[in-house]
């Protein structure tokens, strides 16, 4: 009877222990856990275990295009948050842009693209257009440029070349 109470205790001590994390995965989980710091656009600093999208520069300018290409750039970002990223929309303010977004979760630290094509046909002059981020990102809508001027095929402050009328001759 003694030893049968005593292999009891050691399964349950033996189960107890094997059940517990080790040092190593305690710490893989506190640190996936631990808040990251960003800045607001009021230069606080705030803590958040929330994604972080961060893109390096958020507005791309074409210059001057010749009209009735397509022109596309590409947003490199990057997930600095402790959670994955999830970019549920991706709209452009007008007809003439359309994005493209990975569908996927974006892991901490991982880098992806959004890509913005701009179709100049039938649209000369300046042109600054807007796509905006949805996402459960910290900052949960965030909006990328693009701007540039498309040039036409003729002089613009000239117009077409004008003929001659033979009524007037």
């Amino acid at each position: 009877m003694k030893n049968f109470l005593l292999l009891v205790v050691a399964c349950f001590i033996f189960s107890y222990a094997a059940a517990q994390d080790t040092p190593a995965e305690k710490q893989k989980v506190q640190s996936s856990t631990a808040p990251a710091f960003i800045v607001d656009e009021n230069n606080q600093v705030i803590e958040t275990t929330k994604p972080v999208l961060a893109f390096p520069s958020e507005t791309h300018d074409f210059g001057e295009v010749p009209e009735g290409e397509k022109y596309s750039h590409e947003f490199t970002f990057t997930n600095n948050g402790k959670e994955p990223l999830i970019i549920s929309n991706v709209k452009a303010s007008c007809g003439c842009t359309t994005p493209e977004w990975p569908k996927e979760p974006i892991m901490p630290g991982e880098t992806n693209k959004i890509t913005a094509v701009y179709n100049s046909k039938g649209r000369p002059g300046p042109f600054n257009k807007s796509i905006t981020i949805t996402s459960n990102a910290y900052t949960p809508t965030k909006r990328l440029f693009i701007k540039g001027k498309v040039t036409s095929p003729f002089n613009m402050e000239e117009g077409p070349e004008k003929t001659k009328s033979i009524v007037n001759e």
